[in-house]
């Protein structure tokens, strides 16, 4: 119940402030239509002007019992529904979100229609236009490998000059992969076999690719040459889908080519990629050489896959270690380091965590998997929900919100979310009669024996090299996955229930495994100690020269050709891109953090929460558990450069001033001597946004600053003005200002809020005033807190690949302002500038599953000066350019 009522709040925000747009934008209660809001880049390649919410979750009304909805919703799409607009959309979103939902409300529309209540009226007119979608993504498959461009002009199609596209050389190998479900669909429902075939020669040209020692693939591909163009591996974001549409193509088609390929892949993912119960990138031609040190959260549906496959230990063991960094954090965010902080501190609101817990739970039976779905849904309505829907997470640090409720949170979060508490009587159909796309669309299992073009299994020699005897050739049986023990799973999980906060998950590692205990793991970056002469020792070994600067700073420098053995040499290079990231993790944690301004008062009641950006001087919020709360107030003048003129509108309040004329130290002396308790600094560049701008610190005036003790805090343009908004129309605005949003149990604890939102862990004594409905209200934002031009900005990390050393004058000390970089003789890389002290983080010992003390030893005159960047070594042996190459693109990378 909870679980529809929660949708009813989505779906209905949706249809009456945002339809026909693609999107709802929930904090400002209006819809997202590309072109009228600032570009965020690839991620509005999902936006075609083609009502993309309403088309992605068809299938879900069907699924919630929501049948009338179902045939409303559909006759809007037919008679309203645009498919030939002059726009361009990503190939892969379009195919798996909008062709997906088309074919997902056909197959339940024809399911319906044939149990006689409903949609008596319906004539195929969703395939019809599933058909035509179909053949305005064909063009983009006009290329000599037969593997897509990314984009597609929906009307012009691609190359031709109006179509704006078709001048791409690089697509990710999900996007070029994880299209056999809905093009072999549509064939089949249709008689049309070309989209099929499009379909399997993209999938086939990826498999041909494929590294043939270690049987992965990379991130992305060159659609024209077919060259690997990063060739890192993991199963997360870029590849992900590509794995999973392996083995439902071979569920849904019944072709054993594709199982036979999923299991070569599978094999290689679990001797590579796998580390229970992390899953870490690896590059494709040396598996045994970990890419990156972070996982983004994209990996979490790949434990329901597992459970697909039959393989369920892992999968319990990586779910948990997912469901401990939620218990941190409330979300998964975007993405986390292998010691579980946040690193990309985003959240989408997406749903693949949900999706493994459904499939843990059909698997098991296992109860712990509905308390795990009990958390998601607190979650989301404690810390997502907002008047106008669910907004995503801008930092599941603080708490604080994105103008932004994906399609896919309608379409896969509350189907999983439903269908994991649900009995079969809520169910009006049956539900293993289907097979969920990576959207989670519905797509008929009978589809397997219908309109079958395509011929039998490929026998070419490609597929006789493998050895068949390994491959089992039947989908596991669930009756027989566990032992007759219901404590099974939970012997699984106790190892690793305090992975996250007490413990390192350091498992066996690859030499003791294969060696029986005898040589020690390499030493990694974050353990490293220059006073350690074992340490030394192991550096020689690597080919690493450790060098002692008169200015007290080391630089470390490695000679590929001066390692023991090429083994040696392979650690070498992984320790020092390590330290190249540890640095670079250095420099981004000596930038303050964002801080959030919550508003309290009616009706938000702490539901909207906005990032701030955060000031080197006054109180520090950190330090100041509770926060400052208080009515706002505009000040006079409103730029806060001199004296104020309403110095009795302001006492005992939080003063709203404006950007610009004056240092922000002068602002805040002002307000402070006019009796404000606070105040918040609001851009006065039109349109500035959080979506397109870094993290913004104020810096001080160079002067001494202990005199100012009020909090201070930066809200950009668009963020700033839902609080002027709010004012407009409510006059009297509360808001919170502290270092992370705060549980609203906290906030009106004794005091009547309305039970509507009122969170599970509230009372609900003495709690009965109601709201009226009308109390939902156009807020115009954009929350949080982000970056600008002058004096004090900062960066945050919010893309990977943006630089850590960006500086005003007066914002970072000069010690971290002087970082460059250094050139490279050759056949050596290089790292400046290291202090010489142990690891900032906790660190592992060998064989040991508790923290040791962090290591440190300072030196008078040492400092912390990084490169952020290796540069590319030319005359290094052929095959480690690859690996640089590989290096260099993981700093580019964006989710």
């Amino acid at each position: 119940n909870q679980v529809l009522e929660m949708f009813d709040h989505a779906y209905s925000n949706y249809m009456e402030h945002a339809y026909p747009a693609d999107e709802l934008m929930p904090l400002t209660c209006r819809g997202r239509v590309r072109g009228q809001e600032p570009s965020r880049g690839d991620v509005d390649d999902a936006l075609g002007k083609f009502s993309l919410t309403l088309i992605d979750t068809l299938d879900t009304l069907v699924v919630l019992n929501k049948t009338k909805e179902f045939e409303e919703a559909v006759k809007k799409v037919i008679k309203d529904v645009n498919l030939d607009n002059d726009i361009v959309v990503s190939v892969f979103e379009t195919n798996i979100r909008v062709l997906g939902g088309l074919l997902g409300g056909h197959s339940v529309a024809i399911m319906l229609k044939e149990k006689g209540e409903y949609m008596q009226w319906y004539n195929g007119e969703l395939l019809h236009m599933a058909k035509e979608l179909g053949y305005k993504l064909l063009p983009a498959f006009n290329t000599t490998s037969g593997l897509p461009y990314p984009r597609v002009n929906l009307k012009f199609g691609v190359r031709h000059p109006e179509a704006r596209t078709g001048t791409e050389t690089d697509t990710c190998t999900a996007c070029a992969g994880t299209l056999i479900l809905e093009f072999a669909a549509l064939s089949r429902f249709t008689g049309t076999s070309v989209f099929e075939e499009y379909a399997r020669k993209a999938l086939d040209f990826i498999w041909e690719k494929r590294q043939r020692s270690s049987n992965l693939v990379g991130v992305t591909i060159n659609i024209h040459t077919g060259d690997w163009v990063r060739k890192d591996s993991g199963v997360g974001a870029g590849i992900d889908s590509y794995y999973e549409y392996l083995l439902k193509a071979y569920v849904l088609l019944g072709d054993d080519s594709f199982l036979e390929r999923f299991n070569t892949h599978y094999n290689a993912i679990m001797r590579y990629i796998s580390q229970p119960p992390l899953l870490l990138d690896v590059h494709i031609h040396k598996p045994m050489l970990n890419a990156r040190t972070w996982m983004d959260s994209l990996l979490a549906f790949f434990p329901g896959l597992q459970v697909l496959k039959g393989d369920i230990r892992p999968a319990i063991e990586t779910h948990e270690m997912l469901y401990q960094v939620i218990k941190k954090h409330n979300f998964l965010p975007e993405a986390f380091t292998t010691d579980f902080r946040v690193h990309w501190a985003q959240h989408p609101l997406r749903p693949e965590f949900a999706e493994s817990t459904y499939f843990l739970y059909k698997a098991t039976g296992d109860p712990y998997y509905l308390e795990v779905g009990k958390t998601l849904i607190e979650n989301l309505n404690k810390y997502a929900r907002v008047p106008c829907g669910f907004a995503a997470m801008k930092d599941v640090r603080t708490g604080s919100h994105e103008d932004r409720m994906d399609s896919f949170f309608l379409a896969e979060m509350f189907k999983y979310l439903y269908l994991l508490f649900a009995d079969k009587e809520d169910m009006i159909f049956d539900i293993e009669d289907y097979i969920f796309t990576t959207e989670a669309h519905l797509l008929p299992l009978w589809l397997s024996t219908t309109n079958q073009t395509i011929s039998k299994k490929n026998t070419t020699t490609e597929y006789t090299e493998l050895d068949d005897s390994n491959f089992d050739w039947t989908c596991p049986n669930t009756q027989i996955l566990f032992p007759n023990d219901p404590m099974f799973a939970q012997s699984i999980r106790e190892p690793l229930k305090n992975v996250v906060d007490k413990s390192c998950p350091r498992g066996i590692s690859r030499a003791e495994e294969s060696l029986g205990g005898g040589p020690k793991p390499p030493l990694r970056a974050r353990d490293f100690m220059a006073s350690n002469p074992e340490h030394l020792e192991i550096l020689k070994k690597m080919g690493v020269s450790l060098i002692h600067l008169k200015d007290g700073r080391v630089q470390l420098v490695q000679h590929a050709v001066q390692a023991a053995s090429s083994l040696d040499a392979e650690d070498g290079l992984r320790f020092m891109q390590e330290m190249i990231e540890l640095s670079s993790q250095q420099q981004k944690e000596q930038q303050l953090p964002p801080r959030a301004v919550q508003i309290v008062s009616h009706p938000f009641f702490g539901r909207v929460v906005l990032t701030a950006g955060p000031a080197q001087f006054g109180m520090d919020l950190s330090k100041h558990k509770a926060g400052t709360r208080g009515f706002v107030a505009t000040i006079k003048p409103y730029n806060g450069c001199s004296e104020i003129t309403n110095p009795e509108a302001v006492k005992e309040k939080i003063a709203l001033m404006q950007r610009g004329q004056c240092m922000f130290a002068e602002k805040a002396r002002n307000i402070q001597k006019a009796g404000a308790i606070g105040g918040i600094v609001i851009d006065d560049n039109e349109g500035s946004s959080s979506d397109t701008a870094p993290l913004f610190q104020m810096a001080g005036d160079g002067k001494n600053t202990d005199d100012i003790t009020i909090p201070m805090l930066f809200l950009f343009n668009k963020e700033g003005n839902i609080i002027l908004d709010a004012i407009r129309e409510y006059e009297a605005v509360e808001v919170l200002l502290s270092d992370k949003a705060k549980d609203r149990a906290t906030i009106f604890k004794g005091k009547m809020i309305p039970n509507y939102i009122i969170d599970s862990n509230l009372e609900l004594e003495n709690m009965d005033q109601k709201l009226s409905e009308n109390d939902s209200h156009k807020q115009n934002s954009e929350e949080a807190a982000s970056g600008s031009q002058d004096v004090g900005a900062a960066t945050e990390e919010l893309e990977e690949g943006e630089s850590s050393d960006v500086a005003g004058p007066g914002s970072l000390s000069p010690d971290n302002a002087d970082s460059a970089s250094v050139p490279i003789s050759d056949q050596d890389s290089y790292v400046p500038g290291t202090k010489e002290a142990g690891a900032p983080e906790p660190a592992c010992a060998s064989g040991d599953n508790q923290p040791q003390e962090q290591k440190t030893e300072t030196e008078s005159n040492s400092k912390v000066n990084w490169d952020n960047k290796v540069t590319p070594m030319e005359s290094i042996l052929a095959d480690w350019n690859e690996d640089i190459e590989a290096f260099e693109m993981m700093e580019k990378d964006e989710l």
